[in-house]
């Protein structure tokens, strides 16, 4: 019997890590800068949590959730997404007790169902961070700048920001209405689904991307028209706060994002280089969804990328990231063995990577420490069991020495500018 995999998901293969690591590091490092610290939830909650945060007619509760009753009959439902389950374990432990505001972020395995596609998994991973318990203009640029220097962080330059503000509370119903009345006339010329949203959550129908509905509202007022003064104020805040910092920006009208717990300000980050799906991160500002899932009233900002959509960027741009190791040995000569072997543990004990190949065949062990990406080789060879020396080789730049086999952890260590005194034994 074969098996494959299900629909939607994929193996990540050891070749590929080099990657997942390289970004996930960056993300955990920039993040440190930022002073945010790392939070981690189950996979899978209770489905009110998701129905009352993301909103029962959103796209992604009506269509994508992986949901189930378990064995005692509770609703639960696989992840489609971050912040709610953020901002739930915020409120059952009390966390902006103990520290406001709270700067958290995550990294993990997300899931969807929706149509596979370029970029898009059923089971996905994304990073995400949640700034909560300030309602600053100041908050909505230092995340949206954190998120532009992160992709700079890894070498792609072609972003652009997409921002837009979708007001508060009081503003909202005017703007619904200002899409009601545009759209009116024409709603039965327009795709089914589009007709729904309608009625249910008319400002979602600024977010599709069907280019016959993007057609249709090319010529509506601009939502912004609708805010409050206050939403106006801050607004316009962040965008001097962007203007200040020299982050590009482009002020887009129909910018709504696909969730209801949203208002104010929404943000996206754009690449040319991933056709009409171009968006690499999203977010933007929550302020009700605390209040929403029970819990005190919490003003918070945040965003999310997906893991593979930035890898598919990276290999357009043809960032090439490889693993490598600092060490090889190869020991061709069986007496000596033993002591590389032993040799080697020491140097893992220094944080020192190592590999040893156990072959005596010379040119397939040097092909491998070619494929390991290499750093340096050592090889002990039957010629240079009397003199108890050892070659090694710098493979960086193709230069070799004979070093006594009783001086090699101390070159080693030396060459790798490690501390000897760091050995543990």
């Amino acid at each position: 019997m074969s098996f494959s995999l299900p629909r939607g998901t994929q193996d990540i293969l050891p070749d590929e890590m080099p990657k997942w690591h390289m970004i996930e590091q960056t993300a955990r490092d920039l993040f440190s800068t930022y002073n945010f610290s790392e939070i981690r939830t189950p996979i899978f909650e209770y489905t009110p949590i998701f129905a009352r945060g993301m909103g029962e007619h959103s796209d992604i509760f009506t269509k994508e959730m992986y949901s189930f009753e378990d064995k005692s009959g509770r609703h639960l439902t696989l992840r489609p997404e971050g912040t709610a389950a953020v901002t739930r374990a915020t409120i059952m432990h009390a966390l902006h007790k103990k520290m406001t505001p709270l700067k958290l972020y995550y990294i993990g395995p997300f899931f969807r169902y929706e149509r596979p596609q370029a970029g898009r998994h059923r089971q996905f991973h994304q990073i995400g961070v949640e700034y909560i318990g300030e309602d600053s203009a100041y908050v909505d640029a230092e995340v949206i700048a954190m998120g532009y220097h992160l992709f700079e962080s890894l070498g792609i330059t072609d972003l652009k920001v997409c921002i837009n503000s979708v007001g508060c509370d009081v503003s909202r119903p005017v703007i619904e209405e200002m899409v009601k009345q545009f759209l009116s006339q024409n709603i039965t010329k327009l795709p089914k689904h589009i007709q729904e949203k309608f009625h249910s959550n008319p400002l979602r129908i600024l977010d599709s991307k069907d280019e016959v509905v993007q057609a249709y509202i090319a010529g509506m007022p601009d939502i912004k028209d609708a805010l409050t003064q206050k939403s106006k104020d801050h607004f316009f805040s962040v965008l001097q706060h962007l203007d200040e910092m020299a982050i590009p920006y482009h002020v887009t009208n129909t910018l709504v994002r696909g969730l209801e717990y949203y208002t104010e300000t929404v943000f996206e980050i754009v690449s040319e280089h991933l056709g009409a799906q171009g968006t690499v991160c999203g977010g933007g500002r929550y302020n009700n969804l605390s209040a929403e899932l029970g819990g005190p009233n919490l003003p918070a900002f945040g965003f999310g990328f997906g893991i593979e959509r930035t890898i598919m960027l990276l290999d357009h741009l043809k960032k090439n990231y490889t693993q490598s190791i600092d060490l090889y040995l190869i020991p061709m000569e069986p007496l000596s063995r033993d002591r590389l072997f032993y040799l080697m543990h020491k140097l893992r004990n220094c944080n020192i990577s190592c590999e040893m190949g156990y072959t005596n065949n010379l040119k397939n062990q040097l092909k491998r420490a070619d494929r390991l990406n290499a750093k340096r080789v050592v090889i002990s060879r039957e010629t240079d069991r009397e003199t108890k020396t050892v070659e090694y080789k710098n493979m960086l730049n193709r230069t070799q020495e004979t070093v006594p086999l009783a001086d090699l952890f101390e070159v080693i260590v030396s060459d790798f500018d490690v501390n000897e005194s760091d050995y543990i034994e």
